[in-house]
């Protein structure tokens, strides 16, 4: 079982070693953990994972090895031992739930009959009331309707009622595939990070006042200026229109790099830069600020970013005229190239998840403009990006 355990986070691509594996080995042998589920879980996460955005992987993983019954097809027994799901139902369960579940005779009547379907069942059932299949009212299974049952092999709830939901996983919003939250966001900004000191000497130098001390044979107190992070970065934002279901996305990630960028200033646009743009969305008709005026503000030195879903016609890039608001004297694409003229260090990052961008023309375009310097708004792609403002 531990061997396959192994061998399926490998798999599924969870960096795990055999040195990693052969110390869980040696935990094992030596009890440092009590015989429970739940204590060999946390032992083997902390064994076997050594980055937090595997970790939803491992969950699936554990979860299919270890207590997942999603292959109940050809099962003939399973060993199920009450005290998992006893422990799980007590860490889930509203008090009104578990009363709920004295319907069928309780938790542990509710146990044995599903322990008993596992012995009786030799085959895949759909519909009816009694296996554990998929359809129909049986408690157990999966796509179907009891009012206190087991979920098998379902990936959400449909009615609410499942006792067990054997596939929840506690970090699925750690993985670098998914979207981003405040936190991480914060993680992935930081590798933008070039540390200098400048400024009055206004911080206590410790280590110079000890030698200095030490060299003088009396006090020598030595002052340094504050360590600070000089990189600068402007951000334009795509804001209104498709980009109005990225909302939360973009709020995080604003929230995160104006306290990870003392030095940051912002923008915002409709769907492609055009002449202007505008710092207010509430005067964005009376307050517009002149592009040219803003490139010729900020050094080159600055890291350029753009965050959009750049969904729109193609027209609306490559054409005069082609603004869905106004009429734009000149295409949104010189505006790109200007901008990628002036700054060395442009990226663009698309909350549309990367399997899409194929089937919108535009994105492909608006890829071309920024040099293929276009990354999905994840924790991987904001990664990648900061890797790539860095160099």
């Amino acid at each position: 079982m531990f061997m396959r355990f192994f061998t399926e986070l490998r798999e599924a691509k969870v960096p795990v070693t055999l040195k990693e594996y052969l110390m869980l080995m040696e935990a094992l042998d030596k009890v440092v953990i009590d015989r429970s589920v739940e204590d060999f879980y946390f032992l083997s996460r902390s064994a076997l994972v050594k980055d937090e955005k595997n970790l939803d992987k491992f969950d699936q993983v554990f979860s299919h090895v270890f207590k997942g019954l999603e292959k109940v097809e050809g099962a003939g027994t399973a060993d199920i031992p009450a005290e998992w799901l006893r422990k799980i139902s007590e860490k889930f369960l509203t008090e009104e739930e578990k009363a709920q579940i004295e319907a069928m005779g309780g938790f542990d009547k509710l146990m044995e009959a599903l322990a008993e379907r596992l012995k009786e069942q030799k085959e895949r059932h759909e519909g009816g009331n009694k296996m554990i299949g998929t359809g129909g009212t049986s408690p157990f299974g999966a796509n179907g309707y009891h009012p206190e049952g087991v979920r098998i092999g379902q990936d959400k709830g449909r009615h609410g009622k499942a006792v067990k939901v054997w596939d929840k996983r506690e970090f699925k919003n750690l993985d670098d595939a998914v979207e981003l939250g405040t936190r991480n966001i914060k993680v992935a900004l930081r590798r933008l990070r070039k540390w200098v000191r400048d400024g009055a000497a206004d911080e206590l130098d410790l280590p110079g006042t000890i030698k200095g001390t030490a060299e003088k044979g009396y006090l020598d107190i030595q002052l340094r200026p504050e360590r600070r992070n000089k990189i600068s970065v402007l951000i334009f934002f795509d804001i209104g229109g498709s980009m109005d279901s990225h909302i939360k996305v973009c709020e995080e990630l604003f929230s995160a790099a104006r306290s990870e960028f003392k030095n940051m200033e912002f923008y915002y646009f409709h769907n492609c830069l055009y002449e202007s743009v505008w710092k207010d969305n509430r005067r964005r008709h009376t307050e517009k600020l002149n592009t040219w005026d803003i490139l010729h503000k900020y050094s080159s030195d600055y890291k350029v970013i753009f965050v959009g879903d750049a969904t729109m016609s193609p027209y609306e890039i490559t054409y005069p005229g082609g603004s869905v608001e106004h009429w734009n004297e000149e295409a949104g694409a010189i505006w790109m190239d200007r901008v990628a003229q002036i700054y060395e260090h442009v990226v663009w990052l698309n909350p549309t998840a990367e399997r899409h961008w194929d089937y919108t023309p535009s994105i492909e375009v608006m890829k071309q403009l920024v040099n293929d310097r276009m990354f999905p708004l994840t924790i991987e792609g904001l990664d990648k990006a900061m890797r790539e403002l860095a160099r």
